[in-house]
């Protein structure tokens, strides 16, 4: 079973042939960088590109990086193996994001690989990589949609699902608009069969816009807009193509001071209740119970996770008692 890493808020893409790019992004800070070996990079590039990548995996990891993963090419491709015969070799790999997953066969064909690497490697004595390796699958096609259920329950390596829209439009012919309602379906389908799946990881559309037209050096608002769009639809992290949008992401995929506050004033409530013996009770005059006792474990747990000072609130609200 691969290791649940829940945080996600920004996934990161870097041009897996510019070593200009790779070399910058180590001094970022973002929750996730994918090295790209498919849609950035030329088919003339593609093997450079995987020798670029496989070094700067065996490079240490830098540290505002919590996790590095490489978007391999497709399976339908025919480039995937190559992709996989290059970077399983080194041990720093983590996560494989996989594109145009649109049967389980396509998993289970990156799972097999991998599988057979590394038996091969243990065999040999050479090194396995330090975490448990996850599986990140785009959906991107009707196929994929309407293979949901079998996709999510295709690997145990898999850690989540990601909406990739471009593609999706492509292939039903749609045509993208501000409000993403032609989205709609599909993206609640996603994060709707990955929380079925116990799947840690939904992560929602690229923002195609990152450059400001005020030339003030801030993002639009329209990546704001999307960011708050997506995490009412349940997802929990988004794709990002610009190092200028990392922070907003992020910001926003984060529990804010509100919401924080909240959570933690409600489990300590709560658990002087249960110590009571009252299963519902009422903080500001609202019905607290176990969905909602449960919900503010769940924002507590991720606040952690992003680096709040959860003790320090803890400490500031200890007296709260439930009405």
């Amino acid at each position: 079973m691969a290791a649940r890493n829940t945080l996600r808020r920004a996934l990161l893409y870097i041009p897996g042939s510019s070593q200009r790019f790779i070399d910058k992004s180590r001094s970022l800070t973002a929750d996730c960088v994918a090295y790209d070996l498919e849609d950035s990079v030329t088919p003339h590039k593609k093997a450079d590109a995987r020798t670029l990548v496989r070094r700067a995996l065996d490079e240490p990891a830098p540290p505002g990086i919590r996790e590095r993963a490489v978007r391999i090419n497709s399976v339908d491709s025919g480039l995937a193996l190559a992709d996989l015969t290059e970077v399983l070799q080194s041990p720093n790999l983590s996560t494989i994001v996989l594109p145009k997953v649109n049967t389980p066969a396509d998993l289970t064909f990156v799972a097999d690989v991998i599988s057979h690497t590394y038996a091969q490697r243990t065999a040999q004595g050479l090194p396995l990589p330090r975490t448990p390796l996850s599986l990140l699958a785009l959906i991107e096609s009707a196929k994929s949609l309407t293979n949901l259920s079998s996709i999510t329950s295709a690997t145990p390596l898999l850690q989540g699902l990601i909406f990739a829209a471009e593609d999706f439009a492509l292939d039903l012919s749609l045509t993208r608009t501000p409000s993403l309602t032609e989205f709609l379906f599909a993206r609640s389908a996603i994060v709707t069969a990955a929380r079925a799946a116990n799947l840690p990881s939904t992560i929602d559309l690229v923002c195609t816009a990152y450059k400001s037209s005020t030339n003030d050096g801030k993002p639009p608002a329209v990546l704001e807009e999307e960011c708050r769009g997506g995490r009412g639809l349940g997802f929990n992290g988004k794709q990002c193509i610009h190092p200028s949008q990392v922070e907003t992401v992020q910001r926003i995929y984060g529990p804010d001071e509100a919401e924080v506050t909240w959570a933690v004033r409600v489990v300590i409530a709560d658990e002087k209740a249960a110590r009571q013996g009252r299963g519902a009770w009422t903080l500001d005059g609202k019905m607290v119970d176990v969905p909602v006792a449960e919900k503010a474990r769940g924002v507590v747990r991720r606040a952690e996770e992003c680096g709040v000072d959860v003790g320090a609130l803890r400490g500031r609200w200890r007296g709260q008692e439930p009405e």
